[in-house]
């Protein structure tokens, strides 16, 4: 886009020091926002929306053009007749110049505040990718994994044992025994699976596509093993995933959809991604480290179950037990998602070693178009494919921010929009949240696996598939700590008032825990649903957003068409993929019964498929970007969400019941 005021430099993404991306000349050193992005830089926009109102009352024609459109905007005040942005009637879209920005800034009180943070112009983009992602010796970190989780499982074993609550024979039976029964029957459990339930089915190699055939025919006898079983599952949704005992009899599982939408060499990528799963015996040990959180589990559950009859003296030792597994499961379920997350790391360097690495990057690009419905054939997923994405390249759920951020109607069928991209890989790499998503998940940020691959390209002498060597502008942990802290506000009052009721034995803390959590759980609505206001924005405007989470929305309105559903091809599915004119977008229909929205899945949400639509929301991210609805209109009628509407009706109970049993008292 060429510059609106000087109309020689071309505009160029430059982020502010709020976090939000903006398009920037670097001559006359001026901005434009797209519709509805001068709102994120106030604390006041209903007050900003009458100041926009009031002038275009006396607004007048310039000279300066929309930069996308060519269109003529209006000057108009903000006070008096001074402090003049540009307004496109529209669009919504705003040009600002240097001398008023610095006008904003100048003015303590003045309700927008716009600054550029000068350490991210595009001249500061260039630098090199940088040095390939270290990754610590797998062997090693393998041992030592295995080794403290067992060491885990060992510690609760023996305490059973001493305390003569388990035989030491009966201990060593379930230490090996259920290791070795579920990795011997796992595999034949889902080709069974697969076969009968997913209808997949086995197909020779020589029945592969020919470049496959010559790949495999050259990668498994340079890794000494033998050429994997292949099985297709003849689905839509575009995934692979490897199982299997060792090596040799390893089974490559893809589906239809993945062949239809990868090229030849994308596809080789992938299954040598899972390749390097089975080289690295990865089927073997995650098997034996996802059995040490299951048997603590285990020994949770069964230890708190136990009854006995009259006084039980050894209650109080075997519920710290019971507690001392359920710590440690949580530690080591934490261990073993980390282990994999690593294990994951190693295979798509496997797979760049022996493909080009801009080939599996690219790939999972276009398998995040897949799984949100962009693939080329239309063909019917299987809900139940849901129950086995843990298996698959990577986290569904991760490839459809990838989706989304990548989507733009103007590329399709052409290269992907990399600067649409990188508007959402900075959540990925700047936002606490994305860190806290991550540890809860077996596969990497999406965003991490491609800066990986791009420097395992770069070190090869290839281009790097997409450079992101941009500073973040500011920390973002106070907002993540106030986020958290509003999130655990119920739970700390239910804490605090069962602590003080059992060390006080005064029923009156139960009747104050009633009040603050009512109190706390309208606190943490009206954070959590701000409907003072819902601009109208774009859905790239909302992608530049980084201080968004689950718990901290922003308040839109957005106008596009319904292009599918959020699980495509299932009947009952209430959410929606909308797109606008720059890019796609889910929306969340939620109501406060979970049978209502399915009866409206069911009945009511296939008669919006094609639909103009008119959404307002919040939108948030976690990790998927998506809008939560409030409304959504058409030409026929209007549907509203009542979920927000009835959590602060619950608060306001709560509160009101805790003041009055506590007045009552």
């Amino acid at each position: 886009m060429k510059c609106p005021n000087c109309k020689e430099s071309e505009l160029a993404p430059v982020m502010t020091k709020n976090g939000v991306l903006v398009d920037y000349c670097p001559r006359c050193e001026g901005i434009w926002l797209d519709r509805g992005e001068i709102y994120y830089f106030t604390k006041t926009p209903k007050y900003l929306r009458w100041k926009i109102k009031d002038g275009l009352k006396n607004s007048r024609l310039s000279k300066i053009l929309n930069p996308h459109s060519h269109t003529p905007l209006v000057g108009l005040p903000l006070r008096g007749n001074k402090m003049v942005i540009y307004y496109c009637l529209k669009t919504g879209g705003v040009w600002i110049d240097k001398e008023v920005l610095d006008e904003f800034l100048s003015e303590k009180n003045f309700f927008i505040k716009i600054e550029i943070d000068k350490n991210t112009f595009p001249s500061e983009l260039k630098a090199p990718v940088g040095a390939p992602v270290h990754l610590p010796n797998l062997a090693l970190t393998s041992g030592v994994t295995l080794f403290i989780l067992y060491g885990l499982l060992s510690l609760i074993l023996i305490s059973l044992v001493n305390l003569g609550y388990l035989d030491p024979i009966i201990a060593l039976i379930i230490g090996v025994g259920i290791a070795f029964v579920q990795f011997l029957i796992s595999p034949f459990l889902m080709d069974f699976v697969l076969r009968f339930l997913y209808k997949m089915r086995w197909r020779p190699l020589e029945r592969l596509p020919e470049k496959l055939q010559t790949f495999l025919k050259d990668i498994s006898p340079k890794h000494n093993i033998r050429v994997p079983k292949f099985g297709i599952i003849y689905d839509g949704s575009p995934n692979a995933f490897t199982y299997g005992h060792v090596p040799n009899d390893a089974r490559i599982i893809i589906t239809s959809g993945l062949m239809d939408l990868l090229g030849e060499d994308e596809l080789e990528a992938v299954v040598a991604h899972e390749i390097g799963h089975a080289v690295h015996w990865d089927m073997l040990v995650m098997t034996i480290a996802y059995v040490v959180p299951l048997i603590l589990y285990y020994i949770f559950r069964t230890l708190i179950r136990i009854k006995t009859s009259g006084k039980d003296k050894s209650a109080p030792v075997r519920y710290a037990i019971a507690i001392s597994s359920y710590v440690l499961y949580l530690i080591s379920e934490y261990m073993v998602l980390g282990f994999s997350r690593v294990r994951e790391y190693f295979a798509d360097r496997f797979a760049g070693k022996n493909c080009n690495p801009n080939n599996l990057a690219s790939a999972l690009v276009k398998i995040g178009y897949g799984l949100a419905g962009k693939g080329k054939k239309k063909e019917r997923r299987k809900p139940q494919l849901e129950s086995i994405k843990a298996m698959g390249i990577f986290d569904p759920t991760s490839a459809v921010s990838l989706a989304i951020s990548s989507y733009h109607p103007r590329f399709m069928g052409r290269d992907v929009d990399k600067d649409t991209l990188k508007s959402v890989m900075r959540w990925d790499l700047w936002s606490p949240w994305a860190k806290y998503y991550e540890l809860h998940s077996t596969h990497p940020l999406i965003a991490k696996r491609l800066l990986a691959l791009s420097r395992q390209a770069e070190t090869k002498g290839e281009s790097p598939y997409v450079v992101f060597n941009e500073r973040r502008p500011e920390s973002y942990w106070d907002e993540f700590l106030l986020d958290f802290l509003i999130v655990l506000l119920p739970v700390v009052a239910i804490v605090l008032s069962a602590v003080l009721f059992f060390v006080k034995r005064d029923i009156m803390f139960l009747e104050l825990g009633v009040l603050l959590l009512g109190g706390t759980y309208l606190l943490r609505t009206f954070f959590s649903y701000n409907f003072s206001f819902f601009p109208e924005m774009k859905i790239s405007s909302l992608l530049k957003k980084v201080k968004v989470s689950g718990v901290r929305p922003v308040p839109c309105r957005i106008k596009g068409k319904i292009i599918g559903r959020g699980v495509p091809g299932l009947i009952w599915s209430e959410d929606f993929v909308l797109q606008d004119d720059t890019g796609i977008i889910f929306l969340d229909y939620r109501q406060p019964l979970g049978i209502w929205n399915f009866l409206f899945g069911l009945l009511r949400a296939k008669r919006y498929q094609g639909e103009e639509v008119k959404i307002t929301g919040w939108y948030r991210r976690a990790p998927v970007p998506y809008i939560e609805i409030k409304s959504m209109e058409t030409s026929t009628g209007k549907s509203t969400c009542y979920v927000f509407r009835v959590k602060i009706i619950v608060g306001i109970i709560l509160t009101l019941l805790g003041a009055v049993l506590l007045v009552l008292k």
